[in-house]
């Protein structure tokens, strides 16, 4: 079964998380997240896991107030530890299987 993609309008994100669209726009000319597609920021969409990281990064600035360009720094350290954390889970599974024989 294929999963669909959940997507959301630069508008509505705006609107239902009730950020500033200028803040959007911050995030994604630091690189936090990108867009769908490379478009107008008008017709910007952002996917469910860009959402979730939007919504950090804003948290991050407001919570920590620091520029935009360290929430980038931020967000890149914590999407690098969760990946790591991801291949630990893994190769502890794998060393299981091996050690369990």
């Amino acid at each position: 079964m294929m999963r669909r993609l959940t997507v959301i309008s630069l508008n509505e994100l705006c609107q239902l998380e009730r950020i500033e669209n200028h803040h959007i726009i911050e995030i994604v000319e630091n690189g936090i997240v990108k867009p769908i597609a490379n478009v107008n920021s008008n017709e910007w969409e952002f996917d469910t896991s860009s959402i979730h990281w939007i919504k950090k990064a804003v948290r991050l600035h407001q919570d920590l107030e620091i520029d935009w360009l360290a929430v980038a720094l931020l967000i890149d350290l914590i999407q690098q530890r969760d990946s790591l954390q991801r291949e630990k889970e893994f190769f502890q599974q794998q060393l299981r299987r091996f050690t369990q024989h």
